[in-house]
């Protein structure tokens, strides 16, 4: 069984009444309890738990990270980083939620700033599944209807993503890639805009499909594992000879 390692900060739910009408025992949980629903073995971790709730034991033991940031990714522990980083290169999956895009770990991976548009007008979000064919929509409408969402707007400063699972418009106007995958190392990554933390977002049923269906897409597959450093040739080679002097 797929085993999902589910980290928030867990700073708003426990700073706002109103975000935590919204999700009481914090953004984590519900995304948990969504996962596990689906069949996922889960877990959760936080930011104030030691080492970020992200040791060693708890990494080797992760096949699917999910990242839910915002008001502290400056907090978040370079060695943390490095030691996700180092395991996403090795082929554990990560997710990567909302305003996480400015996370450490997903700018790291991106090798951009990871900026762009917002604006929190309660508006309507479509969310259009612009390649339906891919394992995570398997499952979603033509769009996902989002009644009230958060703004992010192009440009949006990633690279282009290996896959553009979905696009969104949001009604005052702007569009922006939503549903973007990548693979770094041998580990699968995949950003996803839903999930403002004053608005129910994550109890969408349409929402938590996608989660699972991200979470089993970024499982590490059972490939072969690539043979890296120096090698002996496969065909005979003449080692005398003055092409083979630098």
């Amino acid at each position: 069984m797929t085993t999902v390692t589910v980290w928030n900060e867990f700073r708003h739910e426990r700073e706002s009444d109103t975000v935590a009408e919204v999700y009481p025992d914090g953004i984590h949980a519900t995304v948990a309890e969504a996962l596990e629903s689906h069949g996922f073995d889960t877990r959760t971790a936080t930011l104030d738990e030691p080492e970020h709730g992200l040791t060693d034991g708890v990494l080797d033991d992760t096949d699917v990270l999910t990242w839910w940031g915002h008001a502290a990714h400056d907090e978040v522990a370079e060695e943390i980083v490095e030691r996700v980083h180092e395991r996403v290169l090795d082929g554990m999956g990560l997710i990567v939620m909302h305003s996480a895009h400015y996370s450490k770990i997903f700018r790291k991976l991106m090798g951009t700033t990871c900026s762009l548009k917002w604006r929190e007008a309660a508006e309507t979000e479509r969310l259009w599944t612009v390649e339906p064919g891919h394992p995570i929509a398997d499952g979603i409408d033509e769009y996902i209807e989002v009644p009230e969402a958060e703004m992010y707007g192009e440009r949006f400063d990633i690279p282009a993503p290996d896959t553009l699972v979905f696009a969104s418009w949001f009604e005052g106007g702007e569009v922006f890639r939503s549903g973007c995958c990548y693979r770094r190392g041998s580990g699968r990554v995949f950003y996803f805009r839903p999930g403002h933390e004053t608005y129910p977002v994550y109890h969408d049923d349409a929402v938590q499909r996608v989660l699972a269906n991200a979470a089993a897409w970024a499982t590490l597959d059972e490939g072969p594992t690539p043979d890296f450093g120096n090698h002996d040739p496969i065909e005979d080679i003449d080692t005398d000879d003055e092409r083979s002097v630098h």
